[in-house]
């Protein structure tokens, strides 16, 4: 009896160390993000395979399942219904060749697409192909697909589709050109080994398996992506974005084989912590959302490393410096609203004696404010600010017109006299969008744990709020 109720004890005690999900701080460590999209544990860096399908949307993303450094690449996966709320599904594609090295074979970066008219002739039953396009590193670009909405997947069995070449080519992205009635490949590569034709490729196909090539543009690295847009809204007047993984970007014109550039290079996001985005394909409202890895961030004694930015609707628009790539968090962030502040027409005066904002506080915050300069000479935020450590500052200084957060900066134009800033504040990041996302500033911190408070500030003079609102935000994680 006694030897049983010891195999008992030992029993239950087995079964409390596995991690379960319904206790009150699982995703709740100092340096866990709420809202934005972390793996469980370990390595995480570029978002891969964005498709929308069946009510879902599918993040895959680069992922060490060994360690929390970069390595031993494989793709993880989650599922959403509206790209905040995230369910873990199982490792989706794994190295080839049942590679154990950290580098060669591993599954590099791709992207997914819908077969909708089963072109490659894979579908089972009633479900559509879900088709993946990846780089197997020194082994090619290959295809894996899925007959049951992305919960299992197999690898194409004539793989590679485009062989290894020493061109370093690598991170598909496929789309169709309607007017060309073709598939259409853009592919990272190093022609020749040249690091100075480095740039994007252009590959066509019919079928999705042969794929020829067509031009190349010199100029980009790694993790392309390549999209239309109306220009300020006007379906008349399309224009092509070819975009690199830096957010480095180009406007221009697309005829199906060949993109002809109309602009200077542009910068999409100024902060130091933004890579390799990618845009969902498929999306059910025929919007362009897109999502990048806060890449450099850092998140010490956390069990993960690695956070996805805020997913962002983008728009094309005129601005006194040509067709400029604009980006706005998705209505969806309105989904976590908690406690709010609103107020209009304040004005303020130096000194925080008087913080306009002080009964907001918390690590988890949006703001929406339009400000009139006025008199000051610079104002801004200080973030999670305490009674002993000065908070981040955001400063937006009014003579340089300078926007400036932990040394990213930017140079905003009063529209009208107005900043209008809107501001997505988590637990180890800081996202800035400046006049309706012309300008955008994305950086990661690490703020004392207990430091919550949020001040507005104004230096050297008067400065007029024209409208301000301030939520606090519920976990996304503990909200379903």
């Amino acid at each position: 009896m006694r030897y049983l109720l010891i195999v008992l004890i030992s029993l239950a005690f087995s079964f409390t160390i596995v991690p379960d999900k319904s206790e009150k701080n699982y995703y709740d460590e100092k340096y866990r993000p709420q809202y934005h999209f972390t793996p469980e544990k370990n390595w995480m860096n570029d978002p891969n395979g964005l498709v929308y399908y069946g009510g879902e949307y599918h993040l895959f993303y680069q992922y060490n399942p060994f360690g929390k450094e970069w390595g031993y690449m494989h793709w993880g996966h989650a599922v959403s219904k509206d790209m905040i709320r995230w369910e873990h599904l199982p490792i989706a594609i794994t190295p080839d060749e049942d590679s154990k090295d950290k580098n060669h074979a591993t599954a590099f970066s791709g992207c997914a697409i819908v077969d909708e008219k089963n072109l490659v002739g894979l579908q089972q039953g009633d479900e559509k192909t879900l088709l993946i396009f990846y780089t197997s590193f020194e082994c090619g670009q290959r295809l894996a697909y899925s007959n049951d909405k992305g919960r299992t997947w197999k690898k194409y069995d004539k793989n590679p589709l485009i062989p290894f070449e020493k061109d370093d080519a690598r991170d598909p992205k496929v789309f169709f050109h309607k007017p060309s009635e073709s598939w259409v490949m853009v592919l990272y590569r190093k022609p020749e080994g040249n690091a100075e034709k480095q740039g994007i490729s252009i590959y066509t196909s019919k079928n999705l398996i042969n794929w020829t090539l067509k031009s190349h543009v010199i100029g980009f690295y790694e993790c392309p992506d390549f999209f239309e847009l109306p220009l300020d809204g006007d379906k008349q007047n399309p224009k092509w974005v070819l975009l690199g993984g830096d957010g480095s970007y180009v406007v221009g014109s697309f005829d199906g084989k060949k993109f002809s550039p109309e602009s200077e290079g542009k910068t999409l996001d100024y902060g130091k912590n933004f890579y390799a985005t990618q845009t969902w394909s498929n999306h059910p409202e025929g919007k362009l959302v897109q999502i990048a890895w806060m890449k450099g961030g850092e998140f010490p004694e956390m069990p993960f490393n690695g956070q996805m930015t805020f997913p962002c609707e983008l728009s094309l628009r005129t601005t006194k410096t040509g067709p400029t790539l604009c980006k706005k968090p998705i209505d969806a962030i309105a989904t976590l609203h908690d406690k709010d502040f609103i107020k209009k027409d304040k004005n303020i005066i130096p000194g925080i004696k008087g913080n306009l904002i002080g009964a907001i506080s918390g690590q988890t915050i949006h703001i929406k404010a339009k400000f009139n300069p006025k008199s000051s000479d610079g104002f801004g935020f200080l973030v999670r600010n305490g009674k002993k450590e000065v908070g981040t500052e955001i400063r937006y200084d009014s003579n340089k017109k300078m926007l400036d957060c932990m040394g990213g900066q930017a140079i905003v134009e009063p529209i009208g006299g107005i900043i209008q800033l809107e501001i997505l504040i988590d637990r180890a990041s800081i996202e800035i969008f400046a006049n309706d996302g012309e300008v955008v500033l994305s950086r990661c911190f690490l703020p004392a744990e207990k430091d919550n408070d949020l001040t507005l500030w104004t230096q050297g003079g008067e400065l007029y709020v024209k409208e301000i609102e301030v939520y606090e935000l519920k976990s996304a994680w503990k909200s379903k």
